[in-house]
């Protein structure tokens, strides 16, 4: 490997051409918490897998819940699982051995993921959140309006829309020059950290970060925030109690999971790159990495009563049997 000393520093660094896997310092600064960290994020990764998969099936095989809401919720499902997935699996590995490496390329389609999954999730709650208006405030008109090709459009351009966002920042980030470190202060290739190794300018992809993850964000919050307001005028001005019960039933658990989602969203990606925090990140990138999509398939199964009783119905299915 062809490496040059740095005399001012007297630290190797790596010729551009030489640097081929970059090395995640994930949670080294805490060696003796290591097995006990390894043990709870595997217990948070089995519960979201066995989760989204319980709900993906659960919804697959039920005809009950052959609806857009529950096509929509599925997919959020699948999104939450591949989300974690691209993550968490190295990151467990990184645990327990020694070598904590990761390709150039290994790192590039990490990031390709995690930004895709991600940018899906957030397309994929406003369009869970326009379904509910519709069905809420324009019920008569939800089965013209809200079809199987309707939901194949959103559910197409969700993704779509996700993945054309996460090729453009991938390929700005790898775009760059690592003539530097080669170690990601970090347990993924996320943007920022992976920014900090560059010996390129990086004004503008951080422009670019900041544009377009606020471009993803504010145009999904703006369609949630339109539908939720019609929903409440709509549910505060009926007389019925129970159309309100059902209303905050359906709305109450997508609406949790909004809040958690871009909390963290708005607190990683919409912020100065002077309030860059290791330590707050790590944390941070652990809650929407591994605590959400964890979290999603169980606020989504405890507190929807059709989920409930499909899972009753599943139940009784196999008893009979």
């Amino acid at each position: 490997m062809n490496i040059r000393m740095d005399i001012n520093f007297h630290v190797p660094v790596y010729n551009e051409s030489s640097l081929r896997a970059f090395t995640f310092l994930g949670f080294g600064d805490q060696a003796d918490l290591q097995i006990f960290l390894f043990l709870v994020f595997m217990f948070m990764y089995l519960i979201t897998v066995i989760g989204s998969l319980a709900i993906i099936l659960l919804i697959a095989t039920d005809t009950h819940l052959h609806s857009p809401m529950y096509i929509f919720l599925s997919n959020l499902a699948f999104v939450d699982l591949w989300y974690s997935s691209g993550i968490t699996p190295k990151m467990l590995v990184d645990f327990i051995t020694v070598d904590k490496s990761i390709s150039y390329i290994g790192c590039a389609v990490q990031m390709y993921f995690f930004i895709g999954f991600g940018s899906t999730e957030s397309f994929l709650l406003a369009a869970m959140a326009f379904d509910r208006y519709v069905a809420i405030c324009i019920p008569l008109l939800y089965l013209k309006n809200m079809t199987r090709m309707k939901c194949l459009q959103l559910l197409s351009g969700s993704y779509g829309a996700g993945f054309l966002h996460s090729l453009i920042q991938t390929c700005c980030t790898f775009r760059l020059s690592f003539c530097g470190s080669h170690y990601i202060r970090h347990f993924f290739c996320d943007i920022p950290p992976v920014l900090k190794l560059s010996c390129s300018d990086t004004t503008i992809n951080e422009f670019i970060l900041s544009i377009f993850a606020s471009s993803v964000t504010v145009t999904s919050i703006i369609v949630i925030v339109i539908s939720y307001a019609s929903i409440l005028r709509a549910v505060f001005t009926s007389n019925s109690t129970k159309g309100r019960r059902k209303a905050f039933s359906t709305c109450g658990s997508h609406f949790i999971c909004v809040i958690l989602f871009y909390s963290t969203v708005f607190f990683m990606y919409m912020r100065p790159s002077s309030a860059y925090s290791l330590e707050q990140d790590r944390i941070v990138s652990v809650v929407y990495t591994l605590v959400i999509p964890m979290l999603n398939p169980l606020i989504y199964s405890l507190r929807n009563r059709e989920m409930k009783l499909a899972l009753k119905r599943t139940k009784a299915f196999h008893v009979c049997r």
